[in-house]
């Protein structure tokens, strides 16, 4: 992990290597993903069922590709009474969270016969899709589905990489079945996301996309927007934390960590003002990445996209968050809710020693699908508006059109549209032509 003295030509230099990450920079998976999408939206379950077989060695038809509710069962009965448990905590806190961003119509009715309002509605049908690969992640079932639920959507349909035995992680269903998933599939890749987005005989289409995954899933999000609404197109993991000489450089190099295990592309940034604490924490960083499970992942992230930024002061430092615009951002100040006033661009803050990452990736309640790839700096972690939408609503009496009727004709005609200003003067008896 290499540590730099923060400048702004650096800084410039940090962000160019970070983006590199983006998925608009995969031209030959691009390529791939698109004959895939292709595939599959012309040729259906066949097509589906051969790139199943050959990425992930399991055989699936369309009797055994939908998950049944005795694989359900099974699952429960697998897993350790501990685990569901937790589940169960953790889909609590999530659906008392975003309960309370729930939305609902309204409308203004005024005494000249004007009625405005907004109608919402949830989306229909919503295609979830969670990953498996190098790890098994229940938490994001909750995350992506729970935001559903309490939006009303009525269809979930998840799909989920099954192992070459055709099975699908135990913890996986019994988390969809908890957060109330209607329909499960046993595909992933970039194949999973044709099918929910063209639909096959199997598979029927979605009206949305969510749920992060891998470079191909990324893409294939990307290109099937149109087709299909998506959530975000997620780039991989991100942390950094902003620290002075008050932080534990323990629990720094700890938090870092937790991030980089995800896969070799993950960053992990300190950015802070004491040269003093960012000795400490490559110290701990080196003693920690050698005992963890995941080592290999470990420095092979650190060394691509691992980084101690020394600012000159904390004003520089808070400069150089708001830029990157990170995923996570931890804040371990002496007072962080000061500091985090100052904080313009991030996708999840985390206030004070105790409030450590995977806290936010598991249990608190507030999403963990966030902005990465400086998107923070325009987009919102998934939220329950993200499964709604809204219709306008417009009545006007005739007492309450006629005073503006003129106003609204001036306006059509400047615009050169004469039919649109005939619509309105028909009702008054008038013609324009």
């Amino acid at each position: 992990m290499r540590k730099i003295r923060l400048t702004d030509e650096n800084k410039k230099d940090l962000q160019a290597r970070l983006l590199k990450r983006n998925p608009n920079q995969y031209k030959e998976q691009t390529d791939k993903v698109l004959e895939i999408l292709d595939n599959v939206k012309n040729n259906g379950d066949k097509a589906l069922f051969e790139y199943t077989k050959l990425f992930d060695k399991a055989d699936l038809n369309a009797e055994n590709v939908r998950v049944t509710e005795e694989e359900i069962k099974e699952a429960y009965g697998k897993l350790p009474a501990e685990v569901l448990e937790v589940i169960r905590k953790a889909a609590r806190n999530i659906r008392d969270y975003h309960a309370k961003q729930k939305q609902y119509s309204w409308f203004d009715s005024e005494e000249t016969g004007i009625i405005l309002g907004q109608k919402v509605s949830a989306i229909e049908a919503v295609g979830v899709y969670v990953p498996g690969g190098k790890a098994a992640y229940p938490s994001s079932v909750l995350m992506n589905v729970i935001p559903a639920k309490v939006a009303g959507v009525k269809r979930i349909c998840m799909v989920t990489p099954p192992g070459a035995d055709g099975k699908v992680y135990e913890g996986t269903l019994v988390a969809a079945k908890e957060a109330g998933v209607t329909e499960i599939y046993k595909v992933g890749g970039a194949q999973a996301i044709g099918a929910m987005a063209y639909g096959t005989e199997t598979i029927k289409k979605v009206d949305k996309i969510v749920g992060p995954g891998n470079i191909f899933v990324a893409l294939a999000k990307k290109a099937v927007y149109g087709s299909v609404a998506i959530d975000s197109i997620a780039g991989p993991s991100e942390v950094m934390v902003l620290a002075d000489e008050t932080a534990n450089p323990t629990y720094v190099a700890a938090d870092l960590l937790s991030q980089a295990e995800h896969d070799e592309l993950a960053s992990a940034i300190l950015v802070t003002d004491s040269e003093e604490l960012a000795d400490k924490v490559a110290a701990e960083i080196e003693r920690f990445s050698a005992q963890l499970s995941r080592k290999a992942i470990l420095e092979k992230s650190l060394e691509n996209y691992g980084y101690i930024l020394v600012a000159d002061n904390m004003g520089d430092a808070v400069d150089a968050v708001n830029e990157i615009a990170s995923e996570h951002l931890e804040i371990l100040t002496k007072d962080p809710f000061m500091t985090m006033t100052k904080i313009r661009n991030a996708g999840a803050i985390f206030l004070g020693e105790f409030s450590s990452e995977p806290l936010g990736d598991y249990f608190a309640g507030p999403n963990h699908v966030l902005p990465t790839n400086g998107t923070a700096k325009f987009f919102s972690p998934l939220s329950v508006d993200d499964f709604i939408k809204k219709s306008s609503i417009i009545m006007y009496s005739r007492e309450a059109l006629e005073p503006v009727s003129n106003d609204i004709i001036t306006f059509a005609k400047a615009e050169g549209l004469t039919a649109h200003a005939n619509s309105i003067a028909v009702r008054f008896g008038k013609e324009v032509r």
